[in-house]
């Protein structure tokens, strides 16, 4: 008979997308799946679970991570933002608007990925050209775009901030 044990919890505090949030959390959890399965964040996705398509992306204290390769445990204390939180503070909708005008945005299941990873480069300032923009987005993957519209979406979205 196998003796199956029962995981291992630890009760964490954070804010995410600007609200406290504590909750009691398998130890093992990763950090996306603690959004998504704890919080109803579904926002940022899980697709490769080994931190090289970038789908899962978040920002912990204003850093691009991948939620799949960090645990919730190890975010306690820490702020999280979400494309939701993102996206209601209104800080990419601009990037977000060109990324709709440019079809960037195909099937949709990187592009939370994307924008997180492009607003750090955005908000960064300046005008980089074309292949800064592509190897800042080399971590992130993308099946459907052929990244062509992601990168017209982020350089346009650059040269209106900077009033070019």
């Amino acid at each position: 008979m196998m003796n199956i044990m029962s995981e291992e919890t630890v009760k964490i505090s954070l804010t995410v997308n600007g609200e406290p949030v504590t909750s009691t959390v398998p130890v093992r959890r990763h950090l996306v799946d603690f959004l998504r399965l704890n919080l109803d964040l579904t926002g940022s996705h899980l697709a490769c679970e080994h931190g090289v398509c970038g789908a899962c992306t978040v920002r912990v204290d204003g850093a691009a991570v991948r939620g799949c390769l960090m645990l919730a445990v190890q975010a306690d204390g820490a702020n999280v933002e979400t494309i939701e939180g993102l996206s209601d503070s209104g800080e990419v909708a601009d990037l977000q608007a060109e990324f709709e005008v440019r079809n960037a945005a195909q099937c949709g299941y990187c592009t939370p990925g994307m924008i997180i990873t492009s607003a750090e480069l955005v908000a960064a300032g300046g005008l980089p050209n074309r292949e800064t923009i592509r190897d800042h987005l080399s971590g992130n993957l993308c099946r459907c775009t052929g990244y062509q519209a992601i990168i017209d979406a982020v350089e346009e979205t650059m040269n209106k901030r900077a009033g070019t």
